[in-house]
């Protein structure tokens, strides 16, 4: 699936997130309304190997979110 030449992809592995990558995070005061958020991951919150709602994780900018979509 693509979006903007984008790979999308779930974030609930951590295996699958690295740092420096550019993610689309879901901030908690965004829940409700499902607005993602687009950053480069700094840190990991999340220190379980998997998450069924998204790694949590800070963003460059101090953003803090869980991961819904990876991007290349």
């Amino acid at each position: 699936m693509t979006q903007s030449g984008a790979k999308l992809l779930q974030g609930t592995e951590r295996s699958k997130i690295r740092q420096g990558m550019k993610v689309r995070v879901v901030q908690k005061q965004d829940q409700a309304t499902g607005r993602l958020t687009e950053g480069i991951v700094r840190d990991f919150l999340t220190k379980s190997p998997s998450h069924p709602h998204g790694i949590k994780v800070r963003l460059e900018s101090g953003i803090i979110g869980r991961v819904k979509e990876l991007l290349d």
